[in-house]
């Protein structure tokens, strides 16, 4: 913790965790989770066919994919069920939810007719973020300063594809100055990589640029 001259000199304290949120806020907008990929096991063995009898809100198509399509509002989630018992869960934006999304499929399974069903196992796969730098970057600078990192084919993906090495993920930026993260282990690594990825931007911003818009059509 530590203190800060506030109003008519008031001291005030800050956490170090409102501490870290000032300085990334420094950096550009917060990188938000918008998904969280994770697997689990059932412990079982699951007719698939049962479940697409018996369950709500599903999909199953065997033709098409050797898996049921289970989906729930709350948390806003979809989970892939194979006859395995494995599950793979996407769409939720926490860890927490990912797996109270998990626990709620699988609860819903067992109603189907399969009370050895347990919810093991769980394991974050991905997080996916998104952010926002606030300013336009050209990306054919960027890529020629980050050669050996950074690929970039606009005729193939309109945007830069950095791979970070530590920690390691994929930065997906864009000339707007919108960038996503993925193939992040752990939530933290989100974070870090937009503060090493940030000054690399900057590096590369369109003179005059603010807000994902050019100053002149503010």
């Amino acid at each position: 913790m530590r203190c800060l001259d506030g109003p008519s000199g008031v001291r005030n304290t800050e956490t170090e965790e409102e501490e870290e949120e000032r300085r990334r806020e420094g950096t550009g907008r917060i990188p938000a989770l918008t998904n969280v990929v994770a697997t689990a096991n059932l412990t079982c063995r699951i007719n698939l066919d049962t479940v697409a009898q018996h369950a709500r809100n599903v999909e199953f198509n065997r033709r098409k994919f050797h898996a049921v399509i289970m989906r729930i509002r709350e948390p806003h989630s979809t989970t892939l069920i194979f006859a395995s018992g494995k599950v793979v869960i996407t769409g939720a934006k926490s860890r927490d939810l990912a797996r109270l999304a998990g626990r709620r499929h699988a609860r819903a399974i067992q109603k189907c007719g399969f009370p050895n069903v347990r919810f093991t196992e769980f394991k974050v796969q991905n997080y996916v973020a998104s952010a926002d730098c606030r300013f336009l970057v050209r990306l054919e600078r960027l890529a020629y300063l980050y050669r050996q990192s950074a690929s970039y084919e606009p005729e193939l993906f309109p945007g830069l594809v950095y791979t970070m090495v530590r920690p390691r993920l994929k930065c997906l930026v864009f000339s707007t100055g919108k960038v996503v993260l993925t193939g992040a282990k752990e939530e933290e690594h989100v974070f870090e990589a937009f503060v090493n990825l940030y000054p690399m931007l900057l590096e590369a911003k369109v003179v005059g640029s603010c807000g994902g818009l050019p100053n002149r059509l503010l």
